[in-house]
């Protein structure tokens, strides 16, 4: 049974690979040599980009990873968790909402904005581990 955990990207993650930083690309290719697949929530994917013909970092990036799209009861989840956590950002909720559910470990230039909207979510956000970039 693999221990590897599951691995979420938000945007920062995005904006880390396009601008080509080392310490991220090094663990992303580590995670995928373990035989990970990142996921990147489809409004993370809509958030950061912008026109694919300057973006090759972010396509490569995709390339590797699973994009779960945002669903009916996916995009009431947020909602609702939005809600209880008096934020408005719905990508940022759709992040932690699959995280939580996954027990993931999450990506992020915003760590204190995700933990918030972890903390929400009772104990399935506690099984959920943010990795702030730098």
């Amino acid at each position: 049974m693999s221990t590897l955990k599951p691995f979420v990207y938000d945007a920062g993650a995005l904006i880390a690979a396009e601008r080509n930083q080392v310490a991220f690309w090094r663990a992303h290719r580590s995670y995928l040599t373990a035989g990970g697949v990142p996921l990147v929530p489809a409004p993370v994917v809509s958030q950061a980009w912008r026109d694919g013909a300057r973006q090759a970092q972010i396509a490569r990036l995709l390339s590797g990873c699973d994009v779960p799209p945002l669903d009916h009861p996916l995009a009431r989840s947020v909602g609702e968790l939005l809600g209880q956590a008096d934020t408005s950002d719905p990508v940022d909720g759709a992040v932690a909402v699959i995280a939580a559910r996954l027990g993931a470990r999450v990506f992020t230039s915003d760590p204190g904005d995700i933990q918030h909207l972890l903390d929400h979510l009772g104990p399935a956000g506690k099984h959920a581990r943010v990795w702030p970039l730098r």
